[in-house]
């Protein structure tokens, strides 16, 4: 594996390269302190990792994660950095994994263990095939406590939108997602999970009962929840056509 730091402070710089060559096999190409320079460098070399901090100039790491985040082949993305309010962004952009600073040994070994397995299993000789790999990222990352958790998205039962956070459910928890629930819809399976208004996204399969309701609409009940959730009208005709109706 191919990796770059982009890290604007030397001595984090100089600790993350030494713990990266003593715990893993990843070959260094390049060490950048600016985001603009690291951001040129991708596009004209095969990188297949990179360990960015977030607070470094020109552009900043978040954005040069979005940018590279729209490669058709795009590097793994390891944050680490001192800020962990910008968590929730960095694995709206599917980062890899997101490490606070200071750095603990065990907690980078740990990282790297799982980066050079997930790299051989994803891009090595005996890599899986696209329908494997489809299989493997059928997760989501949700936030719960302060912690990210990783949800199987077939486990989610539906979504709602209140303000400017989306709340996910499933059977036994809830958990919160700072995006739009119009982006966060757009993030899952369309064939499974259906828009029924425009606070609400459901997974198809979780219905178990349709209830007929005033103005020709419905609500729907979720297997397994004690709650309602409502079709608008607006959404009827193509609700009607999924479900045979």
């Amino acid at each position: 594996m191919k990796a770059i730091l982009v890290e604007d402070e030397y001595l984090a710089r100089e600790e993350l390269e030494y713990l990266i060559k003593t715990h893993s096999d990843i070959e260094i190409v390049g060490q950048f302190e600016d985001g603009i320079d690291a951001l040129k460098f991708v596009q004209d070399n095969d990188v297949d990792v990179i360990f960015l901090d977030i607070s470094i100039p020109s552009l900043d790491g978040i954005l040069l994660g979005k940018s590279i985040s729209k490669f058709s082949e795009k590097p793994y993305i390891v944050f680490i950095t001192a800020y962990k309010e910008h968590a929730i962004e960095a694995f709206e952009i599917e980062a890899f994994d997101y490490i606070l600073k200071p750095y603990h040994e065990s907690r980078i070994t740990s990282m790297l263990h799982k980066l050079q397995a997930t790299y051989a299993r994803e891009r090595g000789p005996n890599k899986l095939s696209p329908v494997e790999r489809t299989s493997v990222k059928n997760r989501i990352n949700l936030w719960k406590n302060e912690k990210i958790i990783v949800v199987d998205i077939d486990d989610i039962y539906y979504a709602s939108a209140q303000e400017k956070v989306t709340f996910v459910y499933t059977k036994d928890e809830e958990y919160t997602l700072n995006m739009s629930i119009s982006d966060f819809h757009n993030s899952l399976p369309l064939d499974v999970f259906f828009r029924c208004h425009r606070s609400y996204s459901i997974n198809i399969s979780k219905i178990r009962e349709i209830i007929p309701w005033f103005n020709n609409t419905y609500i729907l009940k979720m297997k397994d929840l004690d709650y309602e959730v409502p079709v608008s009208r607006s959404k009827i005709k193509e609700f009607r056509q999924i479900m045979n109706i």
